[in-house]
């Protein structure tokens, strides 16, 4: 016989390349309810900080300083119990699932072997990731874990969405066009429902990382990232879409190394590069009256957003809701105005006053578009996905194993009892 499964605290873990995003969510077949969250800036730099938001108190803290990447789980574990919060599971964002990996899956020493073969494919967010997942199975042998991945959600694109101009011996390779960002439009597909999604839906997740997908009923249908978070839109540090022959040239007559084209493209371009002021949105718009490259950068970054939005319009063959969610497409009006302003000509038109206000709904009364302002929620869906793969229609039974409750945990060499929100 088959139980119903009861409520499951879940960590979600969204580790990148310099930042560490978590939550801890008490999940159930019907809701979710955020115990805290929390996280980690400017990862490994001597300013970073650890904080946490206890949703229980609406406490906000910070616990510690100066972190290194390979302290900051250790610190997060720590932190945790020092709050007496104890968890269930835990789910990890991963950026990259390659071509074989369609749907979230439970840690195992097959899955990690597997994922270790596509560090080349995606080195500065797997190699993270796969020490984090590692680190807590050193720390917390008897918690169960789940990966949840980024490129989930496209690979149901047609095929000749995901295909690259290529040899096709390259196919079989794994050299293909995943796209990114899948939790996040995956958030705002769940959170609109079906009769939000019907139609043809652009969404737009503008931040540091930025890319646009294309759906038609909620199912994707293309999106603007490719075989890597490089390509696209221009983002915060990276430069989106380029001709290759630059990389080929910087080789050949530059003088760039492997690494130092590397850390051009990941660390040093995009709103970074043009302005050679920051990546930060907020801060360029406020330059941009008196410098002249931060209102470049700004001006490029509405330009080339605006031409992948046509693109993907005429991939849906029209357009009937366009989602602005992310950093700079919740936080930035200008941006969304300015994006907004090329778009006349599919009966697009922002109301001023609304998109001042960040209203959930800022396009103008009688227009075709409808134009949405929502914010993501990528660590709900991982607890979301977490508790569906570790604990969903699963029999209970006398003996404990990784896809049980769990009774007791080491967190810093010290055994306690877990009080899960399952048993209280």
């Amino acid at each position: 016989m088959v139980d119903v499964p009861e409520r499951r605290t879940i960590l979600s873990i969204d580790l990148g390349s310099s930042s560490l995003k978590f939550a801890v969510l008490a999940v159930d077949r019907d809701a979710e309810q955020s115990v805290l969250d929390g996280g980690i800036d400017a990862l490994g730099a001597a300013n970073a900080t650890l904080w946490i938001r206890d949703n229980r108190t609406s406490d906000r803290a910070v616990t510690y300083r100066s972190l290194a990447k390979q302290t900051a789980i250790a610190a997060l574990l720590t932190s945790l119990n020092e709050l007496d919060v104890s968890v269930d599971a835990i789910g990890h964002r991963l950026v990259y699932g390659g071509p074989t990996h369609e749907a979230p899956a439970r840690v195992t020493p097959e899955l990690l072997a597997s994922l270790a073969g596509f560090v080349p494919f995606d080195p500065l967010h797997l190699t993270n990731a796969l020490a984090a997942i590692r680190e807590i199975e050193r720390t917390l042998p008897d918690v169960p874990q789940a990966v949840c991945f980024d490129t989930a959600f496209h690979r149901r694109m047609p095929t000749v969405a995901q295909r690259l101009p290529l040899p096709r011996d390259l196919w079989a390779t794994g050299i293909r066009r995943y796209g990114f960002h899948g939790l996040s439009y995956e958030s705002i597909v769940r959170q609109l429902g079906d009769a939000g999604t019907r139609g043809r839906m652009i969404v737009a997740h503008l931040g540091n990382g930025a890319s646009l997908a294309a759906m038609r009923d909620g199912q994707p249908l293309d999106t603007t990232m490719g075989f890597s978070p490089l390509g696209g839109v221009m983002m915060g540090t990276r430069p989106g879409d380029l001709d290759p022959g630059i990389s080929l040239h910087l080789l050949r007559e530059g003088g760039y190394t492997l690494q130092a084209l590397e850390d051009v493209l990941t660390r040093r371009s995009g709103l970074l590069g043009v302005s050679g002021i920051s990546a930060d949105m907020q801060l360029l718009l406020q330059r941009r009256a008196t410098d002249a490259a931060a209102a470049e950068a700004v001006e490029l970054f509405v330009y080339l957003t605006r031409k992948h939005v046509g693109a993907l319009v005429a991939v849906l063959g029209g357009l009937d809701t366009l989602v602005f969610t992310g950093g700079i497409g919740t936080n930035a009006a200008p941006v969304r105005s300015e994006i907004a302003a090329g778009l006349a000509f599919l009966d697009l038109h922002v109301d001023p006053a609304r998109n001042a206000a960040g209203a959930p709904i800022v396009s103008a009364d009688g227009t075709a578009v409808v134009v949405r302002v929502m914010e993501t929620n990528e660590n709900l869906m991982v607890a979301r996905h977490t508790w569906t793969t570790l604990f969903a229609c699963r029999p209970r039974s006398g003996h404990r194993d990784h896809g049980g409750s769990v009774d007791r945990v080491a967190i810093d060499g010290s055994e306690r009892v877990v009080d899960s929100l399952e048993r209280k």
